[in-house]
This record gives C-alpha cells, structure tokens and sequence, in this order.
C-alpha cells in the first residue's frame, strides 16, 4: 500500500484538524462560560417558555442513562476518534466527499469535547434546555454530533451509493496503472 499523500489529501486532512480544533475550542469556550454565568445560579430564559440556558453536569449520557460509567464514554470517544481518523485518511481526496469531510469533523468535535468534559471534570457540562418539549439539557458538542448524524442519514439515503465506500474494504485491491 503505497503510504505517500498527495499533496491535496495532506490539505484535506490538515483543513479537517484545523475544523476540528476550532469547534472543540468553540465547544469548551460555551462550555466555560457556562460554568462562569450559569452554575449555582438560576437560569437564563432566551425565549420565555421555549428556550433557557440551565447548568447541568451530566455524569451519564443522553436523557442521563449510564450515569458514572466515564471509562466507558471515554474509550467509546477514544475509538470513534480512531476510526473516524482511519476513514478521513482512506477517503478518496474526490470533491464527492468534501460534505463528509465536514460530518466526520463535526462528529469528532463533538466526541473529543465531551471527552475532554468526562476525563477533566468526570462530567459533561450541558446548558441548553428546551422548555417548550422538556427536551434534556445539552450542550454545543451535542449539536456536532446530532447535526451530523441527520446529514449523514441524508447522504446515505439520496447521495452516496454503496460502491462510494469501497475505500474503507480491508480486501486487497489491485491498482493497474497506464504506462504511456
């Protein structure tokens, strides 16, 4: 397998951290200024009856199923993370997949701050709350991650075709160049 990158995969890849790095900072710097303004403190009403900024420190996962399992949650963002690597290196540097460049970054962002939430503070800070559907507080790296997944969903159903994930089989393929 030839391990040489071209010079636009290496600009792909160096544009996919340079994302990632950028929302992660994003999602700490909401993430602190939670802490900041809305610990220990009652919370702030956006739109009265909608939406409101409410601190949580959430041990567990969505809708604060396993609580204290932080090992967990931190080697499952620790794989994704891997894998999520794995595939933007595979990946055809073909503008086909230049929206997947921006889901795989989105859902990296996403892991790596709750991850960054769980091994610093053994909790994740989640401070966006619904009202109007009782929806469960969350925070901005959620966002990442759900944004992504219905993109995903989108691209799976009416973009990509099977055959458009052939990059990441382990079987062996056989590349026959043209000699002119």
């Amino acid at each position: 397998m030839n391990t040489n990158l071209s010079k636009k995969k290496k600009l792909f890849l160096l544009s996919d951290l340079v994302l990632i790095v950028l929302l992660i900072f994003f999602d700490q710097l909401t993430k602190h200024l939670a802490l900041v303004h809305l610990q220990d403190k009652p919370a702030i009403k956006i739109i009265n009856g909608v939406l409101e900024l409410n601190f949580l420190k959430n041990s567990g996962a969505a809708f604060g199923m396993l609580q204290n399992q932080k090992v967990f949650f931190v080697l499952i963002a620790a794989i994704m993370l891997v894998v999520i690597a794995y595939v933007l290196f595979r990946m055809p540097d073909d503008k086909k997949y230049n929206i997947l460049h921006i889901v795989l970054a989105l859902v990296a962002s996403g892991a790596a701050g709750n991850m960054i939430d769980r091994i610093h503070n053994d909790y994740v800070i989640d401070f966006i709350y619904f009202v109007i559907i009782n929806f469960p507080i969350f925070n901005v790296a959620d966002i990442y991650v759900t944004v992504a997944t219905f993109i995903f969903a989108g691209l799976l159903l009416f973009y990509y075709k099977d055959n458009d994930f052939e990059f990441l089989s382990f079987k062996q393929q056989k590349k026959f160049k043209e000699f002119k």
